[in-house]
């Protein structure tokens, strides 16, 4: 298992910082999480998944989750942004005690988000449906996150 950095070295080089606590983007954020997921449902019951849409799942579900981390990384004052600044949002978790498995996982859905829309990588039912049941555990818990604090 590769080891993911630690918050701190981004912090460190730059790509995330200090910034105001901005309790009005983070429910923005919230909220369009919310709707995603809420349009996630309505397709999974109405298309279902198929090898044809699988990578349109994986990026909805990154969408749905980078949502709410980037409304926690608001709601503490922190920002990241250059090269470098989704990977660090996603590192923000170890410092939420999200286990470092999940957080691998969260990783992974990054990268292949990223392969999906810069080298035109397909992913097949399988790997979407388990991208979508980690998100259906996984966003309640960041979603309480966030509430607890907008």
């Amino acid at each position: 298992m590769i080891r993911t950095k630690s918050f701190e070295e981004f912090v460190q080089r730059g790509v995330a910082r200090r910034i105001s606590i901005d309790k009005e983007r983070a429910k923005n954020l919230l909220l369009k999480s919310r709707r995603k997921n809420v349009f996630l449902k309505e397709v999974l019951n109405k298309v279902g998944i198929k090898n044809d849409n699988a990578n349109d799942y994986v990026e909805w579900c990154y969408d749905i989750l980078m949502y709410l981390i980037r409304a926690k990384l608001y709601l503490d004052g922190y920002s990241a942004s250059g090269l470098g600044a989704h990977e660090a949002e996603v590192s923000y978790l170890l410092e939420l005690k999200i286990t470092e498995r999940e957080v691998q996982f969260i990783d992974q859905i990054r990268y292949f988000r990223n392969m999906i829309l810069y080298y035109g990588k397909s992913f097949d039912e399988e790997y979407a449906k388990k991208v979508i049941e980690f998100t259906k555990r996984m966003s309640p818990q960041l979603e309480q996150m966030v509430e607890q604090r907008v």
